[in-house]
């Protein structure tokens, strides 16, 4: 919610300043540092940004994801992984080259799922990306597509996709809106909850989301402060890997989350190695190769029960092992 309300903060006081100068971004963005936006970040690191001649997509990656809300990974690493398992990026980028427009403009707009014209549909490729941000007025005049990238004119991409969004005075209040669910969806999760609990596995349930087909594991149980496996988790774990096993040709993604304690830059470091933790494993029994299965960690970010009371932050301390919709 907090993000919701910040995004909403943001896009208003954006609408007010209609010259868009950087001053006014960073004012914006310090602004809704106070209320969660990239909470993950500190006035420093935007500072730094704004002094940056050329980022590279690492950089732009973690950046980009945290302001469009696709994902909160705090390492520019992990962030610039994230999006180049999912196209999101051009394919020959490494993580420290220096961001060319177009391949930034591939990156905001499918972290933003900004839709495009018919070439961009059907190719979803720097080039057309590029057109699309010089058409929608995110990319201003005649700018070479192959140029660096600086930290302020990220910073100016971001603000003007914001500047665009649309203003809802009840937007602080909407609900979230529901996942459209297929019949294919909702068969195959009912299915996952019948070997769910024939297999007695407790705390665990299947659930469809935007991202595809969720399985929870609620209060899961690792070493104090750590991210080592206890014994009665790996056997949980290696039920949950017979189930999808047998769901084959899908990637998966491996979320983890911690109760409200302690630092939050600890619990983002802690939540992403027990993810890690739990893909290993995973892999380790045969639930997918390598390559098909990625991690992010959102620490205590996505609370699901109030953190105030012993079960709230069983709840919240969970693993989310999600079956992506290709």
């Amino acid at each position: 919610m907090k993000k919701l309300v910040c995004s909403y903060s943001l896009r208003r006081i954006i609408r007010v300043n209609s010259r868009y100068s950087l001053t006014g971004i960073f004012i914006c963005l310090l602004l809704c540092l106070g209320t969660g936006f990239l909470a993950a970040q500190t006035a420093d690191e935007i500072e730094t940004l704004l002094e940056t001649k050329a980022v590279t997509y690492a950089q732009a990656a973690r950046f980009v994801l945290e302001a469009s809300d696709a994902a909160a990974i705090p390492d520019p690493a992990q962030a610039f992984q994230y999006a180049a398992e999912r196209n999101w990026l051009p394919k020959k980028a490494e993580a420290d080259d220096a961001a060319r427009l177009d391949g930034i403009a591939l990156l905001v707009m499918r972290s933003f799922n900004i839709r495009g014209g018919m070439f961009y549909s059907i190719a979803k490729n720097p080039r057309y990306a590029y057109r699309e941000m010089v058409y929608q007025s995110v990319i201003q005049g005649r700018a070479d597509p192959a140029m660096a990238v600086s930290g302020d004119i990220l910073l100016y991409m971001c603000n003007r996709i914001f500047a665009q969004m649309p203003i809802d005075d009840d937007y602080s209040n909407q609900a979230p809106a529901e996942p459209e669910h297929t019949a294919e969806q909702e068969a195959l999760v009912a299915e996952i909850n019948i070997q769910l609990e024939e297999l007695n596995i407790e705390g665990a349930h299947a659930t469809v989301t935007e991202e595809g087909i969720s399985i929870n594991l609620s209060n899961i149980q690792f070493l104090a402060d750590s991210a080592v496996l206890t014994e009665p988790e790996k056997e949980r774990l290696r039920e949950i890997a017979q189930i999808l096993a047998s769901i084959p040709g899908k990637r998966i993604q491996v979320a983890g989350h911690t109760a409200l304690s302690g630092d939050d830059s600890n619990n983002f470091a802690l939540s992403l190695d027990r993810a890690q933790s739990v893909a290993v494993y995973l892999v380790s029994m045969g639930a997918r190769r390598p390559g098909e299965i990625t991690t992010v960690g959102y620490g205590s970010d996505r609370p699901i029960a109030d953190n105030a009371t012993p079960e709230g932050m069983a709840a919240n301390r969970r693993v989310e092992i999600t079956i992506m919709d290709n």
